[in-house]
């Protein structure tokens, strides 16, 4: 499964409200998206409670996967989002 790595934007990590954003739109994907801190296990992108065990903070390292290039850039880049700016 192709695959790229970004650093968490969201200023106090993937906590709730990230999780749910990033979840959301995974789970409206049409392929399974996983994320993974590096070196780790990949947990299903498409529920926030997952996410969430990555225990990611601002910075962390994570690595997205899925097999259709436009929704690993589309998850990858709200990974990378300060998610509560908005």
């Amino acid at each position: 499964m192709p695959s790229t790595t970004v650093a968490v934007g969201s200023a106090v990590g993937l906590h709730a409200r990230p999780a749910t954003i990033i979840a959301d739109a995974a789970a409206g994907a049409a392929v399974p998206v996983t994320l993974s801190l590096e070196g780790g296990e990949p947990v299903d992108a498409g529920s926030a409670l997952m996410i969430m065990t990555l225990g990611a903070e601002k910075g962390t390292n994570i690595v997205v996967s899925a097999d259709d290039a436009e929704v690993l850039a589309t998850i990858a880049e709200l990974v990378a989002k300060d998610l509560d700016a908005e």
